[in-house]
């Protein structure tokens, strides 16, 4: 198994990625990586994290893939794409497109990754856009299916029905969900509520071939009445960051108000397990990263913060996608049907 890994993504790039590209703090045999970017700066970063003693076995799997150019943050994802063929986000996903790697990880700019992969994987036959999915935390240990966090800000309603069958097969691969719910997010559960989207969107789940409830309010995502949402990747974004605004802000009330006093500072001292605990499910870096799910291989995309920790857990999600075949499966549960009508070219997107 081989991961192909953007060294040069996100705001900790190179050190970040290289050190949780290196680490693999899991129990299975760690997979190869193929670490794509500027040359010299990841063997600088090697250095810096790698102690002597282990260089040799690191180096047994680990290879260097030079890329000469880094698609920015702040760069349009399509036009960075088309102007820098040599950057590492586009090289990484023609590693997976040729086969040398069998799933691509990026904690670099979304868009350039979206786009990217739209040029060298390319989408699943039949689907119309791929989507973005995440892990939302729940009240016990199963969670939600958040989707489209990011990919498209406009959708079709056929758009949804085919996200909600890319996202009833992430659970079931991926999840271990046997028969997934899946609900359409709305302002309200009656069928009638929600936008003109929404609203001409819910027929067609409900004759998708999948098991749909209904739809999902806001208050609702995280107590695990559904497996899967979907949404537009608008709305998706900014439920998903509105998520983890929130743990964020409950942690800081948390600690502030744990130094109040002796009497809260024991109180803390109590519950700091459970509270780690509480953290750890609510934290963007246990989850790894998000599988861009309708192209035709597995693409994780990390988080644009990701530390060493989120690295090594978006790599293990690359590579449970891709012992799992999730595209596959994907594929092979897509209705059968002709290319859908008025979907934009590949050089058009995102």
């Amino acid at each position: 198994m081989t991961v192909a890994v953007d060294a040069m993504g996100g705001d900790n790039a190179p050190d970040a990625v290289v050190q949780g590209a290196v680490g693999w703090n899991h129990d299975s045999a760690p997979p190869r990586i193929l670490l794509v970017g500027r040359g010299e700066a990841i063997e600088a970063a090697l250095a810096r994290h790698v102690d002597a003693g282990r260089m040799a076995e690191v180096r047994s799997r680990v290879d260097i893939v030079h890329a000469a150019e880094v698609v920015e943050m702040d760069e349009h994802p399509a036009q960075a794409v088309r102007a820098k063929r040599d950057s590492s986000i586009v090289r990484a996903c023609e590693l997976v497109a040729s086969g040398r790697a069998q799933a691509v990880v990026s904690a670099g700019n979304s868009g350039a990754v979206l786009a990217a992969a739209l040029f060298t994987v390319k989408r699943i036959p039949g689907v119309a856009r791929p989507a973005i999915g995440a892990l939302l935390p729940g009240l016990d240990e199963r969670r939600t299916f958040l989707l489209d966090v990011g990919a498209n800000a406009d959708v079709r309603p056929e758009w949804l029905a085919q996200f909600a069958v890319m996202g009833s097969v992430h659970a079931r691969e991926m999840m271990g969900v046997a028969e997934p719910r899946v609900a359409l997010l709305s302002n309200g559960e009656e069928p009638g509520k929600g936008s003109a989207l929404i609203q001409a969107a819910h027929p067609l789940l409900a004759a998708a071939p999948i098991r749909f409830t209904g739809n999902v309010e806001g208050r609702e995502l995280l107590n695990g009445v559904c497996d899967v949402a979907v949404t537009d990747g608008f709305t998706g974004n900014i439920a998903l960051k509105t998520a983890e605004g929130v743990g964020e802000y409950l942690f800081t009330v948390l600690r502030n108000e744990a130094r109040e006093s002796r009497r809260a500072m024991l109180g803390g001292l109590l519950l700091k397990p459970r509270l780690r605990a509480i953290r750890d499910r609510v934290d963007y870096r246990a989850t790894g990263g998000a599988l861009l799910l309708g192209v035709a291989g597995e693409v994780v995309i990390a988080h644009g913060r990701s530390d060493a920790t989120a690295i090594d857990n978006a790599i293990r999600v690359a590579r449970t996608a891709a012992e799992r075949n999730v595209s596959g499966v994907i594929a092979a549960a897509m209705p059968r049907q002709p290319e859908p009508a008025g979907v934009a070219p590949t050089e058009e997107l995102p």
